[in-house]
């Protein structure tokens, strides 16, 4: 990483409120650079605290965007963080008809010219698209990163219709957790108190609310900018990683949306910026965004828009392991998507009908849903998981087998239950018998004809399903083989389906589409700059003596049958910030399940956060816990809050409700 201390333009930077038509005011950033002219704004809108939370990532860029003649903005989402008013569910009316109103009051500041951008990753980039699809006038250009345009199926809740085990439930509680932190008294005064009980009585569980909704409904298709991409008038730079569960979205902006206004980008990495990832490599991505931003807002001559619609890592074998500094690889251009030179080549399963009734505990070494480059968040060999899978292989004999695109599969089922689930993994198996994860698609059995409803099996008959597995950029070297694995259960990525026995998965009839494509294309020339930030903000972490947990640790009980799994998400522990903020974060996640009783699935999440301010005597913490069990009827979610204000408790809420299990 190349730390850039000259820019062209000097800067300065400025905390601001920014007024909304209710009178609340939104706590923003705003880095400048020090000129008479006007410039283009550029807007970073989140929940996550500009004042903590992302202020050392905000300072890898906001800085360096200002630099070169932008004013970059980083605004609280209301309710959050230093921001006024009350919050809400995830990408609520209100949030992005703030963020309307925020991009609306920039184009109109003196030092702008009127013209405006917004970035962001994960929930950043997912408002991006929401607020482009609301079409604001100043809005000309957007950068959308390991962001979704499906918040039912390709968002942190749901996946093939199915309850994402690990995802809602671990996402619900970390937003449990963050939600009910307080606002900071070094930058609202001695009001943060009050501002903060009020936004306690306002928090419910926000799995509440996801459980309340198991089917692709209205509540879903809000904010779901895949029910109108023609809503989306702003340019859009659409950019993921092979190892972020968002990537499909970046193939499906890139061939809805005209060509003139998209470009795509899918890398090796997990969910980060490309500037930062690991596995990498890493490219200069702030340079890349430049270059569209300067098109887009400056109009400036550059050959930003020449390049292919869309940019792909195409990885190389490589054995398994949970982390990769770098992966081996190439990048490659396609002028279109679907891309001309992508083949669809389909291998038919062969052999006998096969039961495939995986025990529950199948997924265990599935990896971390949401890596961000920890030691243990990919998936390690696969060898456990294939033996608890039904698997199908095909030899790769004289030439590579390059892949890029969304392999389809296609199964024919037999249930003699009503419920069922079909997980398929495609590995790369190398001649030491070592097997990589190279994808995976999940499909709930009630979802066959379509996420909108839930429709059970009937008993005893059989059917052909289909459904498309993750976006793929991989290359299968000669002697190596494809491996298709096929399981019925996927813990804890998939919640179990009551009373599951499996399936029975008659090959004739079944098929395995791979995007296959073909090698040393025109466009394959693409080169980056390497990385580049801004000066770090200084946020130290002291050294602890105590030992760490283990990021993944699985325990085994051989009497009982049971698993389970503990994660330690790596929050951050202690952080000490240059304005005297000592921050501390502390959470696992634990999920437990029997080897054949789907309804002991339990996941429990514990938070523990602390804001200390000695100059200030401020000292405030947070507890949460959050449970979810099932039986064959529902679910139980069981939450908890505690808040303290030095040793006083001010605020402690549980909450436990049921609800009946339709997709789950």
């Amino acid at each position: 990483m190349r730390i850039r201390t000259d820019f062209p333009y000097e800067t300065s930077h400025e905390d601001i409120r920014i007024p909304m038509p209710d009178g609340a005011r939104l706590y923003a950033r705003v880095w400048r650079p020090l000129t008479d002219e006007p410039v283009p704004a550029l807007l970073e809108y989140l929940p996550f605290r500009l004042s903590d939370g992302t202020a050392p990532r905000d300072w890898q860029r906001h800085p360096w965007y200002a630099g070169h003649g932008y004013a970059s903005v980083r605004v609280d989402v209301r309710g959050h963080g230093n921001s006024e008013g009350m919050p809400g569910d995830e990408y609520s009316t209100t949030e992005t008809a703030d963020g309307v109103e925020v991009i609306n009051w920039l184009a109109a500041q003196p030092w702008c010219t009127g013209r405006v951008g917004m970035f962001g990753i994960s929930w950043g980039g997912t408002n991006s698209l929401q607020i482009a699809a609301l079409a604001p006038e100043p809005l000309k250009a957007i950068v959308t990163v390991c962001s979704t345009d499906d918040r039912y199926d390709n968002d942190a809740h749901y996946m093939g219709g199915s309850v994402l085990a690990c995802g809602m439930h671990a996402w619900a509680a970390t937003l449990l957790a963050f939600v009910s932190r307080p606002p900071d008294p070094l930058f609202v005064g001695d009001q943060w108190r009050q501002m903060w009980l009020g936004r306690l009585e306002a928090v419910s569980p926000f799995i509440h609310t996801w459980l309340a909704h198991q089917i692709r409904d209205d509540y879903w298709k809000h904010g779901s900018v895949r029910e109108d991409y023609a809503a989306i008038e702003a340019a859009v730079l659409a950019v993921g990683g092979l190892h972020d569960p968002y990537r499909d979205t970046v193939l499906r902006l890139v061939e809805q949306l005209p060509p003139d206004r998209v470009r795509g980008l899918i890398g090796p990495w997990p969910h980060q910026y490309p500037d930062r990832g690991r596995p990498g490599p890493a490219i200069g991505f702030l340079q890349e965004t430049l270059r569209w931003w300067d098109h887009h807002l400056k109009n400036t001559a550059n050959d930003v828009m020449s390049e292919p619609l869309l940019r792909s890592w195409v990885s190389e074998s490589h054995p398994p392991a949970t982390v990769y500094e770098e992966l081996p690889g190439r990048w490659v251009g396609d002028p279109a998507w679907p891309s001309p030179h992508v083949t669809t080549v389909s291998h038919a399963l062969k052999g006998e009908p096969v039961i495939v009734d995986s025990p529950q505990h199948t997924g265990l070494d599935a990896g971390r849903f949401l890596p961000c480059g920890n030691d243990a968040d990919l998936p390690p060999d696969q060898r456990d998981e294939d033996a608890r899978s039904a698997c199908f292989e095909f030899p790769v004999t004289d030439a590579p087998v390059e892949l890029l695109g969304r392999p389809a599969l296609t199964l024919r089922l037999r249930l003699d239950v009503p419920h069922g689930q079909a997980i398929a993994r495609l590995c790369d198996v190398a001649p030491d018998g070592s097997s990589t994860l190279v994808t995976r698609g999940v499909l709930n059995l009630s979802a066959r004809h379509g996420r909108e409803r839930a429709g059970a099996w009937p008993l005893g008959a059989s059917e052909d399903v289909t459904f498309e597995l993750n976006a793929v950029g991989h290359s299968f070297p000669p002697g190596h083989r494809i491996r298709l694995a096929v399981s019925s259960a996927y813990w804890p990525w998939i919640w179990p389906q009551p009373g599951s026995a499996g399936f029975t998965l008659d090959p004739a009839g079944s098929r395995l589409e791979l995007p296959v494509r073909s090698q040393g294309t025109s466009e394959d020339k693409i080169l980056f700059e390497e990385p580049e930030q801004s000066e770090p903000l200084g946020v130290s972490s002291p050294v602890t003596l105590d030992e760490q947990r283990p990021e993944r640790l699985v325990v085994r009980d051989v009497a009982k049958g049971e698993w389970r799994l503990e994660v330690d998400p790596r929050p951050g522990g202690l952080r000490v910030y240059p304005d005297g903020l000592e921050y501390t974060e502390d959470a696992l996640q634990t999920y437990t399940i029997r080897e054949r009783d789907p309804h002991s699935a339990q996941a429990r999440s514990d938070w523990a956060v602390r804001l200390h301010r000695p100059e200030l005597a401020w000292d405030v913490r947070i507890e949460t816990r959050s449970e979810l069990t099932c039986d064959a009827a529902d679910f139980i979610a069981s939450d908890e809050v505690v808040c303290r204000d030095g040793d006083e408790i001010v605020f402690h809420r549980t909450w436990e409700r049921r609800f009946p299990r339709m997709a789950g």
